[in-house]
């Protein structure tokens, strides 16, 4: 449905952005924020029993889940299975063609499935089977990660991060989406008939993220026609990204099985309110302490989240290439849309591009609480890529010495000229053309 929303209103996308993604691997380049860290294989691992199909899953370049289904039966105590991917395979655009790339017919890569991403949305008797699915790291022939697989992407800029500031991140993403269907009619949004009319769909939804291990801290109706929003507790890097992607589709196969769809397109029509997906953010210690706050230094910032804010805010330009990584993007992008349309921070400020957001209650409440919102996002990127060029960018800034953040607590687009260059405020890439031009 995304697809088709896309090529009717918007046009077909620019594949640069495919081409510009694969340069990018080839330099390498909300709830309680301090939970302890996970294991290796956690509590809520699913036990994946005998019966159906399991699909394994990886998200690619374009922001699409790809997959391949074993029957469960082959999944026992052991190494679980692998399948093959032809590298071209990451050059597919979400058109049904493939971009010109360096791989051609040859060269293929295994998708090795983590036991400890695996997750399942329980069956609702023989019209909806269980929906089994495991999250893949993309593995070369001898066994190492492959350059151009996002998850990989990820985890070595978290392990840069690490290994420079002993530093780490709890993150999640909030997953605004349209519902879509013939027979759906909408209710007033930011509404308890709104709420009233899909309790059952948005109960589903958090019966199933329990169930995957995820915690739901909010289900809603949200501000524009027939939006809803899903937003869940942070989770501790990698699984970061991973539960942005099992969120995403026991969202849209908990819409399929109410008989509607869930886009998560960032507009479905011009005028219509935009559909993004915000990131929260926190640095955290090897215990999971959140090190972003600092009651002494302005907006509570610590002196790493500083600087670690002054990097994301320096290459923010091209950052936005791949967290709105669409030409459609760029029509929720913009002043008073309530989605930022400047390279801003500001405390509390949801026109700034960094809005810092504090813990609420006492002392150590606050500190617990206290977050960065990354706003410029939406759900047509990958939570990968997203959350791996942010901690690049955010690492840049640590190594350097500058902290640059002049705090903007008025919306940007009524400062005058002046006001915004003294300030350091320019306006986002108004098309995704100009952000691959700073990329």
């Amino acid at each position: 449905m995304t697809v088709y929303v896309i090529e009717q209103k918007f046009g077909r996308c620019d594949h640069r952005h495919a081409l510009a993604v694969l340069l990018v691997f080839t330099l390498d380049l909300k709830a309680s924020f301090d939970r302890p860290a996970y294991t290796e294989l956690r509590d809520s691992e699913i036990v994946m029993e005998t019966s159906g199909i399991t699909y394994l899953i990886w998200h690619d370049l374009v922001g699409i889940t790809r997959t391949r289904g074993i029957p469960t039966k082959k999944f026992g105590d052991g190494d679980w299975p692998s399948l093959g991917w032809a590298c071209a395979g990451q050059a597919l655009t979400a058109f049904q063609d493939i971009v010109e790339n360096p791989w051609g017919p040859m060269d293929e890569v295994r998708q090795v499935p983590d036991k400890s991403a695996a997750f399942e949305i329980v069956g609702q008797g023989k019209e909806h089977l269980p929906f089994k699915a495991v999250i893949c790291d993309s593995k070369t022939a001898e066994g190492l990660d492959w350059e151009c697989c996002g998850r990989s992407f990820l985890r070595q800029a978290l392990n840069d991060l690490q290994r420079e500031t002993g530093l780490g991140i709890f993150a999640s993403f909030e997953h605004e989406f349209s519902i879509l269907g013939d027979n759906f009619a909408p209710s007033t949004p930011f509404s308890i008939a709104a709420a009233r009319q899909q309790n059952a769909f948005l109960t589903d939804i958090e019966m199933a993220l329990r169930h995957a291990g995820l915690s739901a801290t909010s289900l809603e109706p949200e501000f524009g026609i027939g939006q809803y929003e899903v937003a869940c507790a942070p989770e501790r890097d990698v699984r970061a990204a991973d539960a942005c992607i099992m969120t995403r589709e026991i969202i849209r196969e908990t819409a399929i099985r109410h008989n509607i769809l869930a886009s998560f397109t960032p507009k479905t029509d011009v005028e219509a309110v935009g559909n993004g997906a915000h990131i929260h953010l926190s640095l955290c210690d090897e215990h999971g302490v959140n090190k972003t706050f600092d009651a002494e230094r302005p907006m509570n910032l610590s002196k790493v989240a500083s600087k670690f804010c002054t990097g994301v805010l320096k290459y923010l330009e091209a950052l936005v290439a791949l967290t709105a990584p669409t030409p459609i993007s760029y029509h929720r992008l913009g002043p008073h849309h309530w989605s930022c349309g400047y390279k801003a921070i500001g405390l509390q400020n949801r026109e700034a591009a960094l809005r810092i957001i504090p813990g609420i209650g006492n002392s150590d409440a606050q500190r617990r609480g206290h977050n960065i919102e990354y706003r410029p996002c939406d759900g047509t990127a990958s939570p990968y890529l997203a959350l791996g060029v942010i901690v690049r960018a955010g690492l840049e800034g640590i190594r350097g010495e500058e902290i640059d953040l002049p705090e903007i607590n008025e919306d940007p687009s009524e400062m005058s000229d002046v006001a915004r260059i003294k300030k350091g405020v320019s306006p986002l890439p108004e098309t995704l053309g100009a952000a691959l031009d700073a990329l």
